[in-house]
C-alpha cells in the first residue's frame, strides 16, 4: 500500500467552504424534515384525531415549534461557549 500524502494539497479556503456546505446541508435537511415529523405523544394523538385533519396538522406544527425553542436556545449558548473557548485558547 502506497502513501500519497505528499500529493494532497491542503487549502484552508476549501476546508472552510466544505464546512459551510456541510452545515448548510444539515440545516436544510432539518428544516425540510420538519413537515414529515410526527411529534405527538399518545394523548396528543388521541386529541388530534378527534379534532380532524386541519386542526391536527396545526397541533403537530405547534408541538414542533414549541420543541424547537429550547434547542435553539441551547444551540446559541453552546455556540457562544465554543466561540469564547476558541478565543481563550489563542
Amino acid at each position: 500500500m502506497r502513501c500519497y500524502q505528499h500529493l494532497v494539497i491542503f487549502d484552508p479556503y476549501l476546508a472552510r467552504m466544505n464546512k459551510k456546505r456541510i452545515i448548510l446541508l444539515c440545516v436544510s435537511l432539518t428544516v425540510l424534515s420538519v413537515q414529515f415529523v410526527q411529534a405527538q405523544c399518545s394523548i396528543c394523538t388521541k386529541t388530534a384525531s378527534q379534532l380532524g385533519d386541519g386542526p391536527a396538522s396545526a397541533l403537530n406544527s405547534a408541538i414542533l415549534y414549541l420543541a424547537a425553542a429550547p434547542f435553539a436556545i441551547m444551540g446559541y449558548i453552546g455556540w457562544r461557549w465554543w466561540k469564547n473557548e476558541k478565543e481563550l485558547n489563542k
